[in-house]
């Protein structure tokens, strides 16, 4: 078998990274050790000569730096490990996050391993939505680096992703712009133009965070969105794009947003400043100079009529709608993702309850063919010589039958074995599709199930007193006691199960009920009923 460790360090990239990290590594297991090398005959030797349960935990194992064996391979690049492994991981352990935050796929984000995002998403597409420490998404840290084609292809598996923002308010774009990748913004206003005036927690837009960079075809991308919003928006401190390029020294930015007429040359800063100030009190006389010849004044020259409580109302009126509007269609995407999980979580449910009704048939045919065939076997064989039939009795009739733990046994492996018989005609002949129907259905084929289980038991000890003699009844006494306190017992705790079940069940519908009479018609309101019910309907273990 190859052994692809003398391929992968192929990407010259990496190896470097990899000799600075093999020192001071410490904790890491045999599987993470592989896939540090890149030994796919190793990796694959470890993961099918262990159980299932060992299996489970050494794909779990995390090294000092918080890294799994996944986490490696996607780090260093190694995508036929990635593709290997993968198939064993499921969505909680490949979303495990190292101590920087990071899972495998923000790291092959980050290190523009499109192969490597390719293969981890299309086995776990939930990774997408997976966010580090500061609610950063996969597809805003391939776009802060400037990873285009990761950027395109996360943007197919989630449009979406564009609008969520990181804790400290910034979207995808904001990291794009402040960096100067302009295919990358290009890539994200096509998918969603909505989010050019998108504000982060400073109330700075895409734009203020593009002037403070160098490319001047961001800034233009940028506003040629909406010129007369996006040039003249203004952040907490009152500051327009405008102000931010003078302080940052970006002379060509500066003499760019001059050449548009919707600049306002008069815009004054929370600080009672002009941009031309700004200019004065950093020192950066050419853009001073610049400023000057475009009109721009000291704010002390411009009349007190200049700074307009109605320009400003009207400002804050948009700020306020604009950030609405994105909210709203912010929840409205969360909505939809939250519902298609639930339809997900619904299609399990189904399986589930078509696997339970699968299960109590193949039991139903075991406890009637046992229940018949018992009938037939009965210790003591029967009268069958027609030459010595003894007085009263008849040929084929049990020689045990006049015994009262004989009717006993009898009576109650009968009713088993007809209520078993019915359980399998109605789950071949009844078709359900609704799920509730099914639960209906198996509640009560349940309890018939539980009924013949105790026939069957009964029928069981009652033969037992027969089979030990009358010298060893103590044997089948005890055998008596044990059965009743296992049956009882499993028993009382499905019932328990069962009822508990039930009042929670009727408590969601109450509390759901009351909620819809007093919950207004928001979209956050939906949403979290939908949260409702993947967190209290959709449960995990239940008994019915």
């Amino acid at each position: 078998m190859e052994r692809p460790t003398t391929e992968q360090p192929s990407v010259p990239a990496r190896r470097k990274k990899m000799t600075k990290q093999l020192t001071g590594k410490r904790d890491d297991t045999a599987l993470h050790s592989a896939a540090r090398a890149g030994n796919l005959a190793a990796v694959k030797e470890i993961l099918t000569g262990i159980e299932e349960d060992a299996l489970k935990e050494q794909l779990a194992k995390q090294n000092q730096s918080g890294e799994t064996a996944l986490y490696v391979a996607a780090e260093y690049g190694y995508v036929d490990l990635v593709k290997e492994m993968i198939n064993y991981y499921d969505l909680v352990n490949a979303g495990i996050k190292a101590r920087n935050g990071f899972d495998a796929l923000h790291i092959a984000a980050k290190q523009g391993d499109l192969d490597i995002l390719k293969v981890l998403l299309a086995a776990h597409p939930e990774l997408a939505m997976t966010v580090d420490l500061s609610n950063t998404t996969a597809l805003h840290t391939a776009a802060t680096q400037g990873h285009i084609e990761n950027v395109k292809f996360l943007l197919e598996v989630g449009s979406s992703l564009a609008i969520i923002a990181r804790s400290n308010g910034k979207t995808p774009l904001h990291s794009a712009a402040r960096n100067g990748h302009l295919d990358v913004v290009k890539a994200l206003l096509a998918c969603e133009p909505g989010i050019a005036p998108r504000i982060d927690k400073k109330g700075q837009t895409a734009l203020h965070m593009a002037v403070k960079g160098q490319s001047l075809a961001v800034v233009e991308e940028l506003i040629r969105v909406n010129p007369s919003l996006m040039i003249n928006m203004v952040d907490t401190k009152g500051n327009t794009s405008l102000h931010i390029a003078t302080r940052k020294g970006r002379a060509q930015i500066v003499k760019l947003l001059l050449g548009y007429k919707e600049t306002d040359i008069k815009a004054v800063n929370r600080c009672g400043e002009t941009a031309f100030d700004i200019a004065e009190k950093t020192g950066h006389l050419e853009i001073a100079s610049m400023l000057q010849q475009h009109g721009v004044q000291s704010a002390r020259a411009i009349k007190p009529a200049a700074t307009n409580p109605a320009r400003e109302l009207k400002q804050t009126v948009s700020d306020i709608k604009h950030e609405v509007h994105y909210q709203l269609e912010h929840t409205l995407q969360t909505r939809k993702q939250v519902q298609g999980i639930a339809k997900r979580i619904n299609k399990m449910h189904s399986e589930g309850l078509n696997n339970a009704i699968n299960s109590t048939t193949v039991v139903a045919v075991l406890i009637a063919t046992v229940a018949f065939a018992a009938i037939f076997t009965v210790p003591g064989q029967y009268v069958d010589d027609p030459n010595d039939i003894p007085p009263g009795d008849s040929l084929g009739e049990a020689n045990i039958a006049p015994k009262p733990a004989f009717i006993i046994f009898f009576i109650f492996d009968s009713i088993a074995l007809f209520i078993s018989l019915a359980v399998v005609v109605v789950q071949t002949s009844v078709v359900v599709i609704d799920s509730k129907g099914k639960k209906q259905m198996m509640a009560i084929i349940n309890k018939l199930m539980w009924l013949a289980c105790v026939l069957v038991s009964v029928a069981f000890l009652a033969l037992s007193f027969i089979v030990v003699g009358k010298d060893e009844k103590w044997l089948a006494i005890g055998v008596t006691i044990i059965g009743t306190s296992i049956m009882a017992t499993t028993l009382g705790t499905m019932c328990y199960w069962v009822i508990r079940h039930r009042i929670e069940a009727s408590n969601m519908r109450s509390i759901r009920r009351s909620s819809q009479a007093s919950r207004s018609r928001s979209w956050t309101m939906s949403v979290m009923s939908d949260s409702e019910i993947l967190n209290n309907e959709f449960k995990k273990m239940y008994a019915i």
